[in-house]
């Protein structure tokens, strides 16, 4: 077994446009089962992804955007008028998913003026859009490569890695090449409630790499860390403010306080770094879902009869709790991310 064996590592393996229906490897069923969802409608694509069907920011968006690809099919013998009209209101529709991801919102947004200007130009809108999807889902690729290489210099031999949901490929990426390195490790993956992504997704990724790989319910983290067992906390994020802030599953906050506490570095997988113009904490929405998901696990009532739930899928953490926060770029403090991301926002 090896990286290639790690069905999750890229975009590509687990989204697809193919004969006018978006494909999706069904992540709530993974790895139990590799099965694929197929959708002809942007609606049946919004509600896939908020119901978890597809997961994490880069994908989540790039779904989002072969669903608005099918919008632009279904209304391409609408007026221009018309179809102006629908592919915004599907546009907004995707958008509403899940609000806390980096790309979500500006990525559908780009799509959406692509698919007027090619109609203005007499070129099919869906295509065009399928096309520059593509195309940003095979650069997503190569930057997570490039985030996993640097982020693998900062692991050291005998290093046990803690995780918390799943970092995604550059994760996989990093890993590999620490062992290219020589460095043997051992992770602890996280389970992730109420999803269980940690026990699932990073787990059966991880171990498909032949490295020593344990599972540990939510809240292990600060035991492993004082017994020794953890020397390093990894993490992907969802969203990165420009002032070193950053986004993540809900849990990803109290972790890092525990590492902060037993002097272990927390290492932020940030791969492409901040997106769009969220400067502050302040500025990112935090999505709140359905309380009953946490009264369940996998189908199953674990809550008592009669009680409330409360479900913030993710937290903020602040630079001081993180050591680096690794891009396609390199590694950086979180305090000097936003110098080095400048550029993005001089316009």
């Amino acid at each position: 077994m090896g990286l290639e064996d790690a069905v999750l590592i890229r975009t590509s393996n687990t989204l697809k446009y193919e004969d006018n229906y978006v494909l999706m490897l069904d992540r709530r069923r993974f790895p139990e089962q590799e099965l694929w969802q197929r959708y002809s409608g942007y609606e049946e694509v919004a509600t896939a992804i908020e119901d978890m069907v597809i997961q994490g920011a880069g994908s989540v968006a790039f779904a989002a955007c072969f669903g608005l690809a099918l919008a632009a099919r279904r209304y391409s013998s609408q007026g221009d008028g018309e179809f102006e009209a629908s592919i915004t209101k599907a546009a907004e529709r995707l958008k509403a998913t899940r609000p806390t991801g980096e790309y979500l919102v500006p990525l559908v947004e780009k799509m959406r003026r692509l698919a007027l200007k090619a109609r203005a130009e007499g070129m099919d809108p869906a295509q065009a859009i399928v096309a520059e999807t593509e195309q940003l889902m095979e650069k997503d690729d190569e930057l997570t490569r490039k985030c996993g290489y640097h982020a693998a210099y900062l692991i050291a031999g005998g290093d046990g890695i803690l995780t918390h949901c799943y970092p995604g490929g550059a994760l996989l990426y990093m890993l590999d090449y620490a062992m290219r390195q020589g460095k043997q490790v051992k992770v602890y993956c996280s389970e992730t409630r109420p999803y269980l992504q940690g026990a699932r997704l990073t787990a059966a990724s991880v171990q498909k790499l032949g490295i020593p790989t344990t599972i540990v319910t939510d809240n292990m983290g600060a035991l492993l860390m004082a017994q020794g067992k953890i020397q390093k906390f990894v993490t992907a994020c969802d969203r990165v403010t420009m002032d070193g802030h950053i986004a993540n599953k809900v849990g990803t906050y109290q972790y890092a306080i525990c590492a902060n506490y037993h002097r272990i570095p927390f290492i932020v997988l940030g791969y492409d770094g901040p997106q769009t113009n969220t400067l502050r904490a302040k500025d990112i929405e935090i999505e709140e879902r359905n309380p009953e998901e946490v009264l369940y696990c996998r189908g199953v009532r674990t809550g008592a009869p009669g009680v409330d739930g409360y479900y913030p899928a993710f937290d903020i953490t602040p630079p001081t709790l993180i050591g680096a926060i690794v891009t396609d770029r390199g590694i950086f403090s979180p305090l000097e991310i936003g110098r080095v991301y400048a550029d993005r926002f001089s316009g």
